[in-house]
């Protein structure tokens, strides 16, 4: 990242947003834990519902959508603190600020690396926890869909919480109080289109709502991630 921020306005907007986003991607499979973390507990809180309310088939499979959605949010949530906290700690992240280099667009790469390590591998994985809760075989595809788009929008969102809360020791329980309320309409129509397909019907109104989700959050979020991290680091 450094050499990215020593290297003048030269290079451009789709070699830095390729390198950072690489960059990121090859820290992330070093750390390995923060891959596995948020699958595990994606797991296990798909795996411990039916044990600490009921396992009857028909129950899980009416209670599905909302369970899956549930534990998506929560293990992307999980994971929120770790977009920039590596670093702003190294000083990385004030020498990107400091840089001619646009920092929505570094912005915007790292998000896409957040959502490339965990949002992507829980959409993928959600058709095992699907099996294992019941859920109709018709209503997998609408499912993973849904995932793919609505935890991209949960990573818009939430790193506008973790750019606000990087300068925090412990900002974790802070970025959940400010980005939960935001993650609300996600939630609705991510978990109204699982269970429209289970129902047999249209989940298309659904996909085109978190569709626009997706739009607004690519075009408006990487402004306020950008403002949030220059006020938490600079104040």
């Amino acid at each position: 990242m450094a050499e990215l921020c020593t290297n003048s306005a030269e290079i451009s907007l789709g070699k830095l947003f390729s390198a950072v986003l690489k960059r990121d991607l090859l820290l992330s499979f070093r750390r390995k834990s923060d891959l596995v973390n948020p699958l595990i507990f994606f797991v296990m809180v798909a795996t411990l519902f039916p044990l600490g309310v009921s396992p009857e088939p028909n129950f899980l499979a009416d209670v599905a959508p909302g369970v899956v959605w549930v534990a998506a949010l929560l293990a992307t949530l999980l994971s929120l603190d770790g977009i920039f906290r590596s670093d702003y700690e190294d000083g990385t992240l004030e020498q990107v600020i400091l840089s001619p280099q646009p920092l929505m667009v570094v912005c915007l790469a790292k998000v896409m690396a957040h959502w490339m390590t965990t949002g992507l591998p829980l959409a993928l994985m959600s058709p095992l926890l699907g099996v294992m809760l019941f859920l109709p075989a018709s209503a997998m595809f609408g499912m993973v869909l849904s995932l793919l788009i609505g935890t991209l929008v949960l990573s818009l969102i939430g790193a506008i919480g973790a750019g606000l809360t990087v300068g925090l020791k412990r900002g974790g329980v802070l970025i959940s109080l400010l980005v939960l309320p935001l993650y609300i309409p996600v939630l609705i129509f991510g978990s109204g289109a699982v269970q429209a397909a289970v129902a047999g019907l249209p989940l298309e109104g659904y996909l085109a709502l978190l569709g626009a989700m997706l739009a607004l959050g690519i075009v408006l979020a990487p402004f306020a991630i950008s403002a949030s991290v220059r006020i938490s680091v600079s104040g």
